[in-house]
């Protein structure tokens, strides 16, 4: 995992080109649901990717078709239901760290879904900052239909912040597919691109935002999660003080200089 502090994870795809890492779920065959392994690993992955120098963007993408169908009914959900409470509450942490750790990585995330994104994998596509998909993607939050509350993972905080808070409500109490149409319209998907099409078009956004300003990027994923908790007066004095921050790089200074020779400018993350 290049500079991952020796991380070599067994349990998802990882590949990582031009400065942009790609990973994908790697049981293809039963729609990639997520395993106790494969969740600490993408959790572990995500703490260590603020320390990847040679990352600048992630791509969460499909593989064989179809994104991710959850957590596996076998290898997680029946072992769950023998699980004491103790046992309970540090699985249901350890997959809200993952969540935690995603926002907290100060890299952008573009998820890419095709076929099947439900429960767990509809949360990863929810807590990527930006989500493109197929027409064929089915997304669905479907907690209650195995009998759990519709607050995993953040859910509740997070999707009413992307579709509304009726729409939300919706999809958590009801377990229901939001077809790709509906995402689009609502907001949660940012695209939609044809199969053939859809890795290209993350990749694509992916090298846009790899050769913008990097350290710049990461100060907006910071402030687009801190600021859900600030006032408005928080919010601005926040954000005067990360501009600062940002006016103090060598990108501010290439792109002032560019301007004045009438040149694109190339930025270099410092």
């Amino acid at each position: 995992m290049t500079e991952l502090a020796g991380l070599k994870p067994q349990h998802f795809l990882w590949e990582v080109q031009d400065r942009i890492a790609t990973i994908r779920l790697n049981r293809p065959e039963r729609k990639n649901p997520l395993t106790f392994e494969s969740y600490t690993e993408l959790r572990d992955t995500f703490r260590a990717l603020p320390y990847a120098t040679d990352v600048d963007v992630v791509v969460l993408a499909s593989n064989g078709g179809n994104f991710c169908s959850g957590g596996d009914v076998h290898d997680i959900i029946g072992p769950l239901v023998g699980m004491d409470m103790k046992g309970l509450l540090a699985f249901t942490r350890m997959t809200g760290d993952l969540v935690k750790a995603m926002i907290a990585c100060s890299k952008p995330i573009i998820a890419a879904v095709d076929g099947i994104c439900v429960g767990a994998g509809a949360i990863l596509a929810m807590a990527s900052d930006l989500r493109l998909a197929t027409p064929e993607a089915k997304c669905a939050f479907l907690f209650t239909r195995v009998g759990l509350a519709g607050c995993d993972m953040g859910a509740c905080a997070m999707l009413p912040r992307i579709i509304g808070q009726g729409r939300a409500a919706e999809l958590l109490y009801t377990g229901r597919v939001m077809n790709a149409e509906e995402g689009h319209a609502w907001g949660f998907w940012n695209t939609l691109h044809e199969p053939g099409a859809l890795e290209d078009a993350a990749q694509t956004m992916a090298r846009r935002l790899a050769a913008g300003p990097v350290f710049a990027h990461g100060i907006t994923k910071t402030q687009l999660n801190q600021e859900w908790s600030m006032g408005l007066e928080q919010a601005i004095e926040a954000e005067a003080q990360a501009q600062a921050i940002c006016m103090q790089t060598r990108d501010f200074e290439r792109a002032y200089r560019a301007f004045v020779a009438k040149e694109k400018p190339v930025f270099q993350g410092d």
